[in-house]
């Protein structure tokens, strides 16, 4: 039986709100979909990582979370959607974008990723999704996030991020801490905060050491008191079907129809997420416009 991989905590006097997740096999199962080269792998394994703990702060159970880097790195876009639950999809535009290590022997996600826009979207379902930006400051994700956070929504957040790629190119820790202070949070308990902040630096290692979710969150709540609220399973989980694809090429236009099938009868879609293919004859389309 698969263990719980997400907890939420939060500090006995409101102040903060804490959320760790071992992110290992989801980043595991994005490899097995895209074939990333190493600092690819780094680079969609945070930002899904990330998505994924965003996720989970998410209000209601239908409720998404698109997470999407936009550089100019030769990673090209970076994208990942999660769920009230963590469950995340993922996907980089460049799989193959892979650069020298930097000279401190870490993967060089900066330079893949670039300059350029970080996009959050919150989607409820009804109405228009709320959408907030900001600039990507580093590129190496966890940094970006935190500008985001302090710059649009005005949240003091301190956010650990890391994948630790092994010799044989699959993800051997994978893992993410965020931290955020509340309205009115309690001096003390800041201070205190800030005096661990140090021991939320490689979360990858602590996880590749074989630290669990809550071995992680007691390290980095030493001498602070919190309360576990739940803990639960997050997975790598695309929700592609043929309906909602074929429910989205029947919005096509018959003269756009006719470019589509001009020298072919059917035509091959392809999730971007899990690399499922989806076949469709013109007649599919047609007969499912209502």
């Amino acid at each position: 039986m698969k263990q719980n991989n997400v907890i939420r905590a939060m500090t006995r006097d409101g102040a903060a709100r804490i959320l760790v997740i071992n992110s290992t096999e989801m980043v595991n199962e994005a490899i097995r979909f895209h074939k990333t080269a190493p600092t690819a792998t780094a680079a969609l394994g945070r930002v899904m990582t990330a998505a994924s703990l965003m996720g989970t702060m998410l209000k209601e159970k239908n409720d998404k979370l698109t997470l999407k880097f936009k550089g100019d790195g030769i990673a090209g876009s970076i994208i990942a959607v999660s769920d009230y639950m963590g469950n995340t999809k993922g996907y980089i535009q460049n799989p193959e974008a892979d650069l020298p290590l930097k000279a401190n022997g870490k993967l060089d996600v900066g330079g893949i990723v670039g300059a350029g826009d970080l996009c959050v979207i919150r989607d409820e379902g009804i109405g228009d999704p709320q959408t907030g930006f900001s600039r990507i400051v580093t590129g190496e994700i966890a940094e970006d996030l935190c500008a985001y956070f302090a710059q649009s929504e005005q949240i003091p957040t301190v956010c650990s991020l890391g994948v630790l790629v092994d010799t044989d190119l699959s993800c051997r820790a994978a893992g993410g801490i965020l931290l955020q202070l509340l309205p009115f949070a309690d001096e003390e308990t800041v201070v205190k905060i800030e005096e661990n902040l140090p021991l939320m630096n490689n979360v990858s290692g602590m996880i590749d050491g074989g630290m669990t979710p809550e071995d992680i969150l007691a390290r980095i709540m030493t001498g602070i008191e919190y309360d576990v609220f739940d803990d639960f399973r997050a997975e790598y989980r695309c929700d592609c079907s043929r309906d909602r694809i074929l429910d989205a090429l029947s919005c096509f236009s018959d003269a756009e129809l006719d470019d589509t099938f001009a020298d072919k009868d059917t035509i091959e879609v392809c999730c971007h997420f899990c690399d499922q293919k989806y076949i469709f004859t013109r007649e599919d389309i047609v007969s499912n416009r209502r």
